[in-house]
């Protein structure tokens, strides 16, 4: 079965999807120190202590220079995945394990 849009914003899922997915690759095979050191020179700012404060600096890095077309971002409760929400579908772009142990290692 061949998934026909729906919306005109179903037409940029793709473009959005393959920028956050481009934005991610670089991360997701580095160690948690090395992720911090990506997020402190990406963000220009420290690794946030809590949890939620790096997941959002996660999802903060994976839209940087995004335009997401109307698209409502955010991390999975799980912290596996960007969750892209907006249109007829909802797209789930992993992270990585490594990402998840940056994300969950918060003091």
């Amino acid at each position: 079965m061949t998934l026909r849009p729906k919306t005109p914003t179903d037409l940029t899922l793709a473009p959005v999807a393959a920028e956050i997915d481009l934005n991610l690759q670089g991360l997701r095979d580095e160690d948690v120190e090395s992720i911090a050191d990506a997020v402190a020179f990406t963000l220009n700012s420290s690794p946030a202590e809590s949890r939620d404060g790096r997941a959002k600096q996660i999802l903060e890095l994976a839209i940087r220079g995004v335009d997401l077309h109307g698209w409502t971002v955010r991390i999975s409760e799980d912290a596996t995945r960007v969750q892209l929400t907006g249109g007829s579908v909802r797209l789930d772009v992993g992270l990585s394990a490594r990402i998840r142990q940056y994300v969950e290692s918060a003091v």
